[in-house]
């Protein structure tokens, strides 16, 4: 089960970004996005994220 972030509450701040291990984590739309190809389900982002924009899809 890949993670997705609610875009209504991503600040955009790339946090997430410089800590997911697959680089799976790109800015779209004015606000991170997950890519669920890439991503293993490690959770670094959700406990990263300083807005609470990131959850399990």
């Amino acid at each position: 089960m890949a993670y997705k972030v609610k875009k209504d509450d991503c600040s955009n701040c790339g946090s997430c970004e410089d800590v997911c291990p697959n680089e799976a984590i790109s800015e779209k739309d004015d606000a991170r996005w997950i890519d669920p190809d890439k991503c293993v389900d490690c959770g670094s982002c959700e406990g990263d994220c300083p807005s609470n924009a990131i959850v399990q899809a």
